[in-house]
């Protein structure tokens, strides 16, 4: 395996490495997103194995003992495995995320003492870079589910949002709904719930021109428009769900 290093927003890169084992027979994507700025950050750590192809990828861009924040879209270890690999390279490094990640697991996870975000809350990370956490739980999943918006540059780090098979260009201007449906009905990973359309489209109130998915390509284009699309195909299936549930009940 390889991890590929392109630029997908001003001072803003993407840190993929293919793995065609994983949903075969299109493969999977696994993808950390780097931003620069006087106190950099890494949203995504990459699982615990892969680590030393990801410092490596980071080591292109910048040392890596120069990392700053370290966060990501929930406690799984493809998001957060290499977590104290990372901190134990940098020794600055912080791990940053929402109050039920840092409480529920990060407190006994990681090495070091996480820095606790409220919803809402942006860290300045100098260079004109400036992440807001925002907390998106039981979207796509996991109660400590949230994600960071890069202000400067409209860049949304989605985390499991809009998550596809398949190997992509790094950054594209179609669909990028369609395929996320597909992945959708492939593994039916999220937390149905009828609270995940509000909350998707809530993201879309930021107009974010670029999508940093975590699974898939990066997305430059209409990004508010994209989650919408994407917060009505969810209110559908949690309605259908509701609905299912509804008459296993009655009988």
């Amino acid at each position: 395996m390889q991890t590929q290093v392109d630029e997908i927003a001003d001072g803003i890169y993407r840190l993929s490495t293919f793995v065609p084992d994983v949903a075969p027979p299109a493969g999977f994507t696994f993808n950390q997103f780097l931003v620069l700025g006087d106190e950099p950050l890494l949203f995504h750590t990459g699982p615990r194995k892969m680590f030393p192809l990801v410092q490596e990828a980071v080591s292109r861009v910048i040392a890596p003992s120069r990392l700053r924040w370290i966060s990501f879209g929930h406690v799984e270890a493809d998001e957060c495995g290499a977590m104290n690999e990372w901190l134990a390279v940098a020794p600055d490094a912080q791990v940053a995320h929402g109050e039920i990640a840092v409480m529920v697991s990060l407190n006994d996870l990681a090495d070091r003492a996480p820095r606790m975000l409220k919803n809402g809350e942006v860290i300045d990370l100098g260079g004109g870079k400036r992440v807001r956490y925002l907390d998106t739980p039981h979207t796509p999943h996991g109660w400590d589910a949230g994600v960071m918006y890069e202000e400067s540059s409209g860049t949304l780090l989605c985390g499991d949002l809009f998550t596809q098979v398949g190997k992509a260009p790094a950054l594209i201007h179609g669909d990028i709904v369609g395929p996320a449906l597909v992945g959708e009905d492939m593994f039916g990973y999220s937390s149905l719930n009828p609270n995940m359309g509000t909350t998707i489209r809530s993201l879309s109130a930021l107009a974010p021109r670029t999508l940093a998915l975590m699974h898939g390509p990066s997305y430059a284009g209409d990004g508010a428009s994209a989650l919408r699309a994407l917060a009505d195909d969810y209110d559908r299936r949690a309605s259908l769900r509701g609905v299912a549930i509804d008459q296993a009940v009655a009988a």
